[in-house]
């Protein structure tokens, strides 16, 4: 689930990326670690050895992946920058128009599953803008590049290529068809295959999990996989802060989850408004605005939406779009009134 990152790199960037990398190679399938995989992939899971021989051999492993993947967005730009990116005029008003046509299956799936409807909105249009950058790079490529031609987190990506495997025979995917990120993340909603297979779910009710054409299946996909690793109804995300004296005592930003407490970050000087206890789960955080560092303290469910994608930038960047969406909605029609009959003088 990175492509809120990818979508970042300036087009100057991306065209010198695009001239400089060598060009995609076939996948070697006599390799000694290709042929292992394969190898195992038979063995653990049963599959047809020529089914499976021609994924691979399809797959072709593509250097500028792994240029992509060396400067995440997040660790190279000011929130000032990032924010900018994602809270502008276009992507709030394309965030709108998919609230408004979209209201009812929102509102049930934030009902049911206790996820706030802003953070669903907002992860849905950092992620892929509202279902406009959904990724260009075939799955298959990313993942087999990445597993075997970016040792500092093949092993992880082996396991990504593997689940996207079982998923593509699950599902009858066509392995050659079937684009994403540059990282391998699929659909509206930018699941990697194992959170593809673990956390879609059938929104519409159609016995289909489908994060390309079914907009419920991606809104109840996405509230299912916060909702799963342990987002609290009614709590909240972040809320705004400012320091009692300017050198306050022991406040360290930089951590993803809340490791400290409500009272202890107001002890400490940081001053903010929340209706949580004072034993609440809470996290300081601080980044750089235009001008002027930003405060704010985060909460339990700050920790949860950094799940999806493990950046401060993008949890602070999903709550503010969403919540900016949400304050643009216009307000429910009011039900009509009958006028009251004059009552006649005396």
């Amino acid at each position: 689930m990175k492509t809120a990152t990818a979508m970042l790199r300036a087009p100057w960037l991306a065209l010198l990326l695009a001239a400089a990398a060598p060009p995609a190679t076939a996948l070697d399938l006599s390799r000694e670690d290709v042929g292992a995989f394969a190898a195992e992939m038979r063995k653990k899971h049963g599959f047809e050895a020529e089914w499976l021989d021609a994924v691979l051999t399809d797959a072709a492993s593509q250097p500028r992946i792994i240029e992509l993947m060396t400067k995440p967005a997040e660790s190279v730009m000011p929130w000032h920058t990032y924010r900018n990116h994602f809270l502008t005029a276009e992507r709030m008003d394309a965030g709108v128009a998919f609230w408004g046509l979209h209201r009812e299956d929102i509102a049930r799936i934030s009902k049911s599953s206790g996820v706030a409807p802003h953070i669903i909105v907002g992860i849905i249009g950092c992620e892929t803008f509202f279902g406009r950058i959904t990724g260009k790079f075939r799955v298959v490529d990313a993942l087999s590049t990445l597993a075997f031609d970016y040792p500092p987190r093949s092993s992880y990506f082996r396991a990504e290529l593997e689940q996207f495997l079982l998923l593509a025979r699950e599902e009858g995917f066509d392995t050659k068809a079937v684009l994403g990120s540059y990282a391998g993340a699929m659909g509206n909603g930018q699941f990697m295959p194992r959170s593809y297979r673990t956390w879609a779910v059938d929104g519409d009710g159609d016995g289909k999990r489908d994060l390309w054409g079914s907009w419920p299946d991606v809104i109840a996909s996405v509230a299912n996989y916060l909702a799963d690793h342990g987002w609290r109804a009614g709590e909240p995300v972040v809320a705004p802060a400012s320091l009692w004296f300017p050198a306050a005592a022991g406040l360290t930003p930089g951590k993803l989850a809340p490791d400290t407490t409500v009272k202890a970050l107001r002890d400490r000087g940081l001053a903010f408004e929340t209706t949580l206890g004072a034993k609440a789960p809470a996290l300081f955080i601080k980044v750089d605005g235009d001008g002027a560092p930003e405060l704010r303290a985060g909460f339990h469910n700050f920790g949860v939406v950094t799940r999806y994608n493990r950046s401060t930038l993008y949890a602070l960047a999903v709550n503010d779009l969403g919540r900016r969406i949400e304050s643009r909605l216009p307000s429910p029609a009011a039900p009509a009134t009958t006028a009251a009959p004059a009552v006649p003088s005396p």
